[in-house]
Order: structure tokens, then sequence, then C-alpha cells
């Protein structure tokens, strides 16, 4: 481990990158010239041009996405998917409103085998042109699974381009059942009332059920996309995700590359109480591992409500035990991620504490990149997710994990046969500003380190 490893300038350099109509800098609405060379082919069917956008990269960081989440999504995506041969076209792409970031998070376990769908954003009812761009970069081949669906879309009715066949997903019907707290009473109202907004035609601004409903809708949407991903792969999960959707996004974001990785499914709780649609998923589940994200965001009648359904374990560190320094880990976000990137129960979890892995770095205040950096987690290099609060800095709790899983040769072993490390920056500058970018190549880079005194022995004795 260098003493010092963030010291070094690195000089940024521009290179032409097939990342599918996503110029690095630029929002909605402003990738019309870029977009050109791949709507130019006559017809959905023809071979998408290589449009050599420009983005950001370092040699040991590649930088994706843009100023918005659209932008993000689908330079992850096309990144993932270029869509030049059959082998880099997906079965199936999930649309999900960028206004729905419950709905997003549960979606990145789409991303996971064997349907390894990438996640795009509509805005609201509409499709950004970057979306429809990567929509027809990707030409995705139709899921068998899914009765030849193409897209996937959630929570939105946005028209797609080039007649692809969707396959809609909404929240389950109502079960009638209440959310569950500890001692086995109801919190709220029922799971089945009215979800109208406030001032909308059949709205009751003045019922207690409004906020039992309004909670409902996103437990029950992602028990839907969990029964979708049961349908894809053609067997239950035995191990599922649970996030409180009430709690800090910043704190739920790792929650996707994991399920991303794991192929587990996101399911929804209060801080307080398991929503009916919550229960039943896990119900159908038979008695499942319930890994429990950000541990310290759930109250004691939430977890004695979970003990019922299943086995709880806490996502923390790397042993999967509460204790009083992951407790802590898991009410900061950079903490959080770095747990979670740390964790592992049996096979389940990244457990990542030594080199030779793929990194994705987001910014705490843009929780939407996590479930469109998703694909990244279950393709490629398998990346977990890393967060930074300043775009400029880079927090000492992340540089101190990157120093201890910094990649290390010796005078005995040479850098080409030691393993490395590559970091996926997701967003424009904004997020992650070109000094940090700099910071994180200097901390991934190899470094000559010293041999143990066992690795002496063994040299000394070949």
């Amino acid at each position: 481990m260098r003493a010092s490893p963030l010291r070094l300038p690195v000089a940024l350099v521009l290179l032409g990158v097939a990342l599918g109509g996503v110029l690095a800098g630029c929002g909605k609405g402003s990738h019309a010239s870029v977009g050109e060379s791949r709507t130019a082919a006559s017809g959905f069917g023809a071979a998408p041009q290589a449009p050599g956008v420009l983005g950001v990269e370092t040699k040991n960081t590649t930088r994706l996405g843009g100023s918005d989440p659209a932008s993000d999504a689908a330079a992850v995506a096309e990144a993932v998917y270029p869509g030049f041969t059959p082998a880099t076209r997906p079965q199936a792409v999930v649309l999900v409103n960028e206004r729905d970031f419950p709905a997003a998070l549960a979606a990145s376990t789409l991303a996971a085998a064997p349907l390894g769908a990438p996640l795009l954003y509509a805005e609201g009812n509409s499709l950004p042109d970057v979306t429809a761009q990567a929509l027809h970069a990707m030409r995705p081949i139709g899921a068998s699974a899914l009765g030849g669906a193409q897209v996937i879309r959630i929570d939105t009715s946005a028209a797609l381009p080039d007649g692809l066949r969707a396959r809609d997903v909404t929240a389950a019907s109502a079960t009638g059942a209440p959310a569950l707290g500890a001692d086995g009473t109801t919190t709220g109202s029922t799971a089945g009332t009215s979800t109208a907004a406030p001032g909308a035609p059949g709205a009751d601004t003045t019922s207690s059920e409004t906020t039992a409903s309004n909670e409902a809708e996103p437990a029950a949407l992602a028990a839907a996309i969990e029964r979708l991903a049961e349908t894809a792969s053609g067997k239950h999960s035995h191990d599922v995700l649970v996030v409180a959707s009430d709690a800090a996004r910043a704190l739920q974001m790792p929650a996707a590359s994991l399920a991303a990785e794991s192929r587990a499914p996101i399911l929804l709780v209060t801080g307080s109480a398991v929503p009916a649609a919550t229960r039943e998923a896990l119900r159908s589940l038979h008695d499942p591992t319930i890994y429990v994200v950000a541990p310290t965001t759930l109250h004691a009648s939430a977890y004695a409500a979970l003990k019922r359904l299943g086995t709880v374990v806490h996502v923390s560190g790397g042993t999967g035990a509460r204790s009083a320094a992951s407790a802590g880990a898991s009410s900061n976000p950079v903490a959080n991620a770095i747990s979670v990137a740390r964790f592992s129960h049996g096979s389940f979890g990244w457990g990542i504490h030594e080199a030779g892995h793929g990194l994705v770095f987001a910014s705490a205040a843009r929780p939407l990149d996590a479930p469109a950096a998703a694909p990244l987690a279950a393709h490629g290099d398998y990346a977990p997710l890393l967060l930074l609060e300043d775009a400029t800095a880079i927090p000492a709790a992340l540089t101190t994990y990157l120093s201890n899983i910094e990649p290390g040769y010796t005078e005995a072993v040479s850098p080409v046969r030691e393993v490395y490390n590559h970091g996926w920056l997701i967003g424009d500058e904004h997020a992650i500003s070109a000094r940090a970018q700099a910071e994180l190549d200097t901390v991934l880079e190899i470094a000559p380190r010293q041999p143990s005194e066992a690795e002496q022995s063994v040299s000394e004795a070949e």
C-alpha cells in the first residue's frame, strides 16, 4: 500500500470510444448530431455505424454518461451491448420512468443473468432522444421467456421506436392485506386503497389511507418485478435483498449492483413495517435468506416482521454479522457502499478484499445512476458500486479502501503476471470532476510492493 496514493497528476486523454450516441457532458436533447450516425442506416435491422463519440478516459478509468440519468443509462447500456454483432445485442431492455426511483432500483435485478437486461430511462411517458437512440443502436433481440418482449416498460407508457415489442410491468393487484408490524398487528391502512395523487380526482387528502397507499405502491411494483425476474429465469430465488424505501436514497444505491451481481430481487419495506406486497412475495419464496442493505435504516418492528418470513442477514462489513462498526457504516453513504462491496455471506455477496476487480464510481447526489450502472455489475469485470459525496474529492474512507485493494507487484512477479483494478465513472464532471478522476486513476494503478517473507522464501527455493 502506498503512503500517498493521490499525489501524481494524470493527463486526461480524449479518446474516441463507442458509447453509442452518448457524448460525455451532454444532456437530453443535445445528442442529435451524435445519433445521426446510428439512425442514418435504413431500417431497424440495419447494422449501426460506429459513432466515434468522445469520452474522457485514463489508463485505469473509463467515464460513461453525461449530465442526466438518461444519458448515463444509455452510455452504460451501449458499453455493455454496443449492438454491432448478434452476441452484443441484449435479449430485452428495461425502460423505467426516471421519476420512480424505487421502481428503477428494483428493476436493477433484471440486469442479472439469464435476462441480462440493461436499463434505460423514460421521462414520465415520453422518450428522451438519447434513450430512443440507444434502443435503436442495441436492437434488442427479444426474450423468449417473456413472449418475445424486446422492451420491459415499468411505470411508463412511453411510445417505443422501430415497432419494438413491449411487456408492461404494473403494480400487483390489491391483496387487501395490511402492512405487518412487529407484534403481528397491522400498521396503517390496507394495501389496496386508492393511489390517486393529492388533489387529483378521487383523492382523499384527509384520509390516513393516503400515506399507507403511497407506501404500498412501490412495494407492489417491486414485487411485480420480482415475479417477472422469476418468469425470466424459470426458478425461485432463495436470496432476496430488502431496502427501506423511505431511507436516504444514497444509502439504497449499492443494492442495485448487488442485485445485478447476485441475481437476487430487491423488495421494499419501510423503516418500521413490511408492506403487504412484500410480505406476500417473501412468503412465496418459502423461507428465503433476507439480506438487508443499510441495516440501521430499519427499526426493530420491521426486523421482527421480516424474521417471521425468512432468515435475516445484515449486509455490512465482511462477515454478515452486525456490530457497532458495521452499524455506523450503514448510516453513511460512502462507508455503506464500501461495506456492501466488502460483504460476503457464504457464496453470496461481493466479498472484495483484494485487487483484481472492476469498480463503479458514482455521485451520492445522483441516485438514479445506481440502477443505470447495474449492468456493469453483471457483465464484463463485474463491478460493485462505490460513492463520492463531493464531485471534486475522494473521501478518506474510499481512499483507504482502494489503497487496501491496490494491485501490487514485486521483482519476483512482474506486473504482467499480476491482476489489475479498473474504474467506471458514471456521469459528467458535475458528478465526478476531472481532478477526482485523475486521483482515482492513481490509486487504482498497480504499484511495486515489498514481497512477504513467505514469498521471498518461495522465490529463493525456486
